[in-house]
């Protein structure tokens, strides 16, 4: 018989490692998506999916039953994610600055063609500011005042980041699709 969340949650807080087996199982293909898109590469990923469950088993007794339980474990996998960033937020603003300058407009069509896969290959390939942003606004749709508060970095700071994330992945894609498209 499949346990419920709040059984799982229960036998988890006492320590069961079967109960935390089954709820790594039962959750961990929901976030790998959530750690693939703000990872660079899929060991980034891995590390980032492995310290969040480290988190959600570490908090678990904090969740208060406000919203879903999963929603919670979601929201934690994206701080762990945030953090993961911020660790290598030392990357080299001139080069990130290149990328950008490289290009600034896309085609929707030339998007619309490309596969899900296509498109989460090129956001892994975005600078690690830049993915960031891209997730936290596009994806989960937070605002430039909550990014920034997250970040610890600047509203302007994450408007110039979307932008450049945005200008990235159209020189991305004008490479793949060629000028004409």
């Amino acid at each position: 018989m499949k346990r419920t969340d709040e059984e799982l949650r229960g036998l988890c807080i006492k320590g069961d490692g079967n109960a935390q087996n089954e709820l790594y199982r039962r959750y961990a293909p929901k976030l790998w998506g959530v750690c693939l898109r703000y990872a660079k590469n899929r060991m980034s990923a891995e590390d980032i999916l492995q310290e969040g469950f480290i988190r959600i088993f570490t908090y678990l007794d904090k969740f208060e039953n406000k919203g879903s339980f999963e929603g919670w474990m979601r929201r934690t996998m994206v701080n762990t994610a945030i953090n993961y960033y911020k660790k290598f937020l030392s990357t080299s603003r001139e080069a990130e600055y290149h990328e950008y300058m490289s290009g600034k407009t896309l085609a929707a069509d030339a998007l619309s063609s490309m596969s899900h896969q296509e498109l989460l290959k090129l956001i892994q390939q975005m600078p690690n500011g830049y993915r960031t942003v891209f997730n936290l606004y596009i994806i989960e749709g937070y605002s430039h005042k909550d990014i920034a508060e997250k970040l610890n970095i600047s509203e302007n700071t994450s408007k110039s980041q979307l932008s450049r994330a945005r200008g990235f992945l159209q020189a991305k894609i004008r490479k793949i699709y060629g000028t004409e498209r």
